[in-house]
């Protein structure tokens, strides 16, 4: 693990390879370890950075306004780094969208994997099955709170938790309690956002863009990748990924890894 201040705050990240720089930008329920299928794979070919986002994991949460997608600018700038391609997954898609919207000349493609997209609302449906498989848990049970996440998320309303591998389980339940503590704590700082939000402004984007989900996900999250590649010029839209849900590039590296190096080529 590697630490350097970015707009006043000390950033956790990984780092290997050389060539064309690539930063992975982790899921909501997530930090920096969901990529540890992808770093190794990638810096065969590229300079990788996998970052904790600001109050995720190892990095700090300094009680001072900022913004994610500053951030990301501004860890390009810490590193020395004029442009870079982004990954993202889940929040972590939502954070590299707004970062090509707001910083476009930084930013030379986008990889996005069960994305969100800031100003997106959810269908009644998704409302629908958080509420059949979750229902009510107290904000302050990170314990609780993660296993109806890792359910929701992780394991998907198509699936059983039997159906999925219980390592994963275990460590995405591991990272997702530590993230709730992280973003209970972000609910005391000034997080700004992107305005106006990406949802009405993905037509701006004019560099590659990839796009894909798994196929176990909710599905409002791959209407929304339907969305991305309708309305974002020339954006490959890869067939979701069967076995999988949200975190997939954590479930199911192989292909995850085999688009991305066919991708950033």
């Amino acid at each position: 693990m590697h630490k350097i201040t970015v707009n006043g705050a000390s950033i956790a990240y990984d780092e290997a390879g050389t060539g064309s720089p690539v930063v992975l930008l982790h899921a909501g329920i997530a930090d920096r370890r969901m990529w540890r299928g992808q770093v190794s794979a990638l810096a065969t070919r590229h300079r990788v950075i996998a970052p904790d986002l600001r109050g995720y994991g190892d990095s700090e949460l300094p009680p001072a306004p900022f913004t994610h997608h500053d951030d990301v600018a501004g860890l390009l700038d810490a590193l020395d780094l004029p442009r870079a391609a982004l990954v993202g997954c889940s929040f972590g898609g939502a954070v590299a969208i707004d970062t090509a919207l707001a910083h476009p000349d930084r930013v030379s493609a986008l990889a996005l994997f069960d994305t969100a997209v800031s100003g997106n609302e959810w269908s009644d449906e998704a409302n629908d099955l958080w509420d059949n498989l979750v229902g009510e848990v107290d904000p302050d049970d990170f314990v609780a709170g993660a296993a109806g996440e890792v359910r929701f998320w992780v394991v998907g309303p198509g699936r059983q938790p039997e159906d999925v591998d219980s390592e994963l389980v275990a460590f995405a339940q591991e990272m997702d309690q530590r993230a709730l503590a992280a973003e209970l704590a972000l609910g005391a700082v000034e997080v700004g956002e992107l305005t106006p939000p990406a949802i009405g402004r993905l037509g701006e984007l004019a560099i590659p863009v990839l796009v894909t989900a798994g196929a176990a996900d909710v599905p409002d999250i791959s209407r929304l990748a339907d969305r991305i590649a309708a309305e974002v010029p020339g954006a490959v839209r890869l067939p979701d990924v069967p076995n999988a849900a949200h975190l997939l590039p954590l479930e199911r590296p192989e292909p995850v890894n085999a688009a991305l190096l066919d991708f950033l080529s």
